[in-house]
């Protein structure tokens, strides 16, 4: 190929895979209607199909070189898509924890709960808002919290490794405000008393944390009374009786954050006008969705990077495993492509034919990547420190559809980068030249 040919070359290939990037799976599907319309229907497309044919049934003779392609694939894939569950899953167990029908208040411009301090006070004035829920006896639905950090033995850990947990103190109202948390062992705790309620979660990452077992957290020696379930965020949490917790921990009256049941989502604009006007409050508020949803923003986009650069650098080495296979490939069948051009085949059916070989390896690759990684990592439990908090957050790697589609999308770019070159050569050696190779 001409210089002029090769930097045309890989300006095409530049604009097809980023245009693939952003491609949907309808756009894609559009595409692989279109291509097969094409090998169905149009004489060069047929021709493609007979020179595609018997290369793909020569593959088992080329088991070993095609097992390179399928398997560098796989494991792109398959890491790929490790890496990015665990963003999805932080991101979702964060977002389960809120909902447009309930508000977090914190005191002005803190972006967190431990940089928060409401006072007495302002509770008051809050839970007096436009747009709080009532309970059945008339009561405003109204929780303050108190957020503090603990240290514990990590399971698993050195016999001095401890890590933090997030310690809260709630009132009756949290599981009124709460409904989702439901005690599954034990029971709650008693208002008054030294007692821990503790999210399987934080059981689970911690040691210690059995029902009828007495921790030291602090200075103090807790009893932990219940485990409780959420399936969200607060399962990574201890609870324990809001003024009591503040007693020990020497927080005063005042808490860290208010969070409200509204009438519905439509009352959030106006509670939030209520408190935004009150001269006398200097708060925030915004919905337990939105407030979550922003937690898990950096680092799930972190996470992101990560499993991206990971799976970029490894999709490089992948990619010049295809290259060597099928420049090899196509030079075994020098001899036989170089005759059907000689019959009359032109360089587009050929082309074709062998980027269809090259990305059925790799759509078979990527579909093991994403299979074994779906199998080994869907539901898998992990930890992390959560971002604005002040402790470990227990959570399960999610493999989402989407994120099968995003390995498939990786896993058939690197096939079409892998073919493309050594499909363009094979189309374009002169016809005398790929004779006389054999």
């Amino acid at each position: 190929m001409t210089i002029l040919k090769r930097f045309g070359l890989v300006i095409f290939l530049i604009l097809a895979v980023v245009g693939w990037v952003f491609l949907p799976w309808s756009g894609a599907l559009g595409l692989a209607v279109l291509l097969t319309l094409w090998l169905l229907l149009s004489r060069r497309g047929g021709q493609a199909r007979s020179v595609a044919g018997v290369g793909i049934s020569t593959l088992p003779q080329r088991l070993g070189s095609s097992a390179v392609i399928v398997v560098g694939i796989a494991g792109v894939v398959g890491v790929l898509v490790a890496l990015l569950a665990m963003a999805e899953g932080y991101a979702e167990t964060l977002k389960r924890s809120g909902s447009l029908d309930t508000a977090i208040v914190l005191r002005g411009a803190s972006a967190a709960e431990v940089s928060s301090q409401l006072s007495r006070n302002d509770i008051v004035l809050i839970s007096q808002a436009p747009g709080v829920a009532r309970s059945d006896k008339g009561e405003p639905l109204v929780s303050a919290e108190t957020v503090v950090a603990a240290n514990l033995p990590v399971k698993g850990g050195g016999k001095d490794e401890e890590g933090s947990v997030q310690f809260r103190g709630v009132g009756d109202e949290a599981f009124l405000v709460r409904p989702q948390v439901k005690v599954i062992e034990g029971r709650r705790f008693q208002p008054g008393l030294r007692e821990l309620m503790v999210g399987k979660g934080a059981a689970r990452q911690f040691s210690g944390l059995v029902v009828g077992q007495d921790v030291r957290l602090g200075n103090q020696v807790w009893k932990v009374v219940g485990i409780f379930s959420s399936g969200d965020a607060m399962e990574s949490e201890l609870w324990a009786d809001a003024t009591i917790l503040a007693d020990a921990f020497r927080r005063g009256s005042s808490r860290n954050s208010v969070t409200v049941r509204l009438t519905g989502p439509e009352a959030m604009a106006g509670f939030k006008e209520s408190l935004t006007s009150n001269p006398q409050l200097k708060v925030d508020a915004t919905t337990t969705l939105d407030f979550f949803a922003k937690q898990s923003e950096s680092m799930s986009k972190t996470l992101r990077i990560i499993g991206t650069v990971v799976g970029a650098i490894m999709a490089v080495g992948a990619v010049f495993g295809a290259l060597n296979t099928m420049f090899a490939a196509v030079a075994t069948r020098a001899r036989e492509i170089a005759t059907l051009r000689a019959i009359g085949f032109p360089g587009l059916p050929v082309v074709v034919a062998v980027m269809l070989e090259t990305m059925l390896l790799a759509a078979l690759g990527g579909l093991i990547g994403g299979v074994v990684a779906f199998l080994l990592f869907n539901g898998h439990s992990a930890s992390t420190m959560a971002a604005g908090s002040v402790g470990k957050l227990s959570f399960e790697l999610k493999v989402s559809g989407q994120l099968l589609w995003e390995g498939l999308k990786w896993a058939l770019a690197i096939g079409f980068i892998g073919g493309l070159f050594p499909a363009v050569r094979a189309a374009s050696v002169p016809v005398t030249t790929a004779l006389r190779e054999l």
